[in-house]
This record gives structure tokens, C-alpha cells and sequence, in this order.
């Protein structure tokens, strides 16, 4: 059986938990970019305040991609390449950016995201609601879909 704890649990980690549980999903790990930005960022000796003044990215958002502890929405990843001026054109785009439009984003990622967009809630509520969403989710897939409307819980 799967366990994934709120308190104790990064956010990432229950990711590839859900991941894991849900047999037809792939997890794509933020390492790639990780090392992809890191290595950027040392060969044009830049730091990453001034890659945030270029690039219109929050400095703890790059912070958190470094890191490893997120993985970018495709507009982020564009502006960061664009602030590391990797991006003059179409024809020139590293490669790693096609794979990010091509691949699927897993529906946690997105709730992870709408959920940290949200300026009200604390990090410990995002992981929260995290931990419930996943939850709910991995016993859906498990039980074979919501045999149901959207929203509505079976039983309760």
C-alpha cells in the first residue's frame, strides 16, 4: 500500500508517489532542467538574482528550480531561457523545450500549481490539500475511474 504523509512528505516526492500509484502515468523528474539551469547559469557566470532581473522570473521560483524541488511551466522555462539569451528564435530552441510542450503534465502538477497560485493559503495548507487530492485520486484509479459526476464523492 501506498503512504504518503502531508506533515513529513515534500510536495515533489508525493508527486512520484501518485505517479508510482497510477500505473499509466509517467512521472518526468526536474532534474533535467535542474542540471540544464545550473549549467547555464555557471558557463555564463550568472547568479541567479541576475537571471530573475533578466528574465522576469521570481527569484525563489529559480531558487526552487535549482533546487530540483519544482519542475517549470513551459512559459517559465521560455523566459528563463530567454533571460539566459538562449532563445533568439523559433528554429533555435534547445531541444529540451520541445520535449516539455510534447510531454504529458500529470493532473497533480496542475492542482500543485493552482494551489501555490493561490497567495492565501501556507505551505503546509498546499500540502494539505495535496495529500487529500492524491488521496482521492489514487483510490479513483484504483477503484477504476469516479463512476460518477465530476466532484461528487461516492458514499459520503
Amino acid at each position: 500500500m501506498l503512504r504518503v504523509h502531508a506533515r513529513t512528505t515534500p510536495v515533489y516526492k508525493v508527486r512520484v508517489a501518485c505517479a508510482a500509484a497510477s500505473s499509466g502515468m509517467t512521472f518526468q523528474s526536474p532534474r533535467t532542467f535542474n542540471t540544464w539551469l545550473r549549467g547555464q547559469l555557471k558557463e555564463k557566470k550568472m547568479s541567479q538574482r541576475q537571471l530573475a532581473l533578466q528574465s522576469g522570473v521570481d527569484h525563489s521560483t529559480i531558487s526552487r528550480l535549482i533546487k530540483g524541488d519544482r519542475m517549470p511551466s513551459l512559459g517559465t522555462a521560455t523566459k528563463l531561457a530567454r533571460g539566459l539569451r538562449e532563445i533568439r528564435d523559433e528554429a533555435d530552441s534547445p531541444g529540451y523545450f520541445a520535449s516539455v510542450s510534447s510531454r504529458q503534465v500529470l493532473p497533480t502538477t496542475r492542482v500543485e500549481y493552482a494551489l501555490r497560485g493561490d497567495e492565501l493559503l501556507t505551505e503546509g495548507d498546499v500540502r494539505e490539500l495535496m495529500q487529500a487530492y492524491i488521496t482521492l485520486r489514487t483510490r479513483r484509479l484504483r477503484d477504476g475511474g469516479n463512476n460518477g459526476a465530476p466532484g461528487l464523492s461516492r458514499g459520503t
